[in-house]
């Protein structure tokens, strides 16, 4: 009996095929222009990579003075006070919210910053060999995608609590100046994550099999 042999995957790109990004109509992969929506065609977009790394430089020094900056700028009749993401964690844990300090410190410093890692990894791979298989990053890059979505959590408790407390002469909240730069540095590390092209994971992984 004769051996089972693996299947080779058959693309479009391999079959001399490309796809119109625009209206998804397949052309022949000489082709420079889409006949339907005359939208520039290309199989692989080689200024995506350069792109991550320009989004995600921009989102870690939109970072920094979120993390330097007050995100809640608390006013009372006798006081006013600053607190810094990592400071408001810390003043929660002492008045015993432990649980909301845990969520705070996980979505607004650990996922940002293991967003900043993943991506940079992911992009890194491309170029050097890695340990983690094609099939494992694209995996790594779904998470990436999945819980991007998740690091505005610090904003959105600023902005409910602003709306919440505001009373005139006696109390007010109000956002600091990391909300604004907190905020651009999870879109710009979104729109990093979103130029990265998982396909590119593959191209690299069939380039080494050769």
């Amino acid at each position: 009996m004769e051996s089972a042999r693996p299947q080779q995957t058959v693309t479009a790109r391999g079959s001399g095929l490309v796809a119109c990004t625009r209206c998804s109509r397949v052309w022949p992969a000489d082709r420079d222009i889409c006949g339907r929506c005359h939208a520039p065609l290309q199989s692989r977009d080689p200024t995506a990579l350069s792109r991550v790394w320009a989004w995600m430089a921009v989102g870690i020094i939109c970072y920094i003075p979120a993390n330097l900056y007050p995100m809640l700028l608390t006013q009372t009749l006798l006081s006013t006070s600053k607190s810094t993401i990592i400071g408001g964690a810390i003043e929660l844990i002492h008045h015993g919210a432990v649980g909301i300090a845990i969520i705070i410190i996980v979505a607004s410093v650990l996922i940002p910053m293991g967003k900043f890692v993943a991506i940079a990894y992911l992009a890194l791979s491309l170029k050097h060999q890695v340990k983690l298989s094609a099939a494992a990053r694209h995996r790594l890059y779904e998470y990436v995608e999945f819980i991007g979505r998740w690091s505005m959590i610090d904003v959105f408790v600023v902005a409910i609590l602003s709306s919440l407390v505001q009373l005139s002469a006696v109390a007010a909240i109000n956002p600091g100046p990391a909300a604004i730069t907190f905020a651009l540095s999870v879109i710009f590390t979104m729109l990093s994550a979103q130029s990265f092209d998982p396909r590119s994971i593959w191209d690299a992984e069939e380039e080494d099999t050769e």
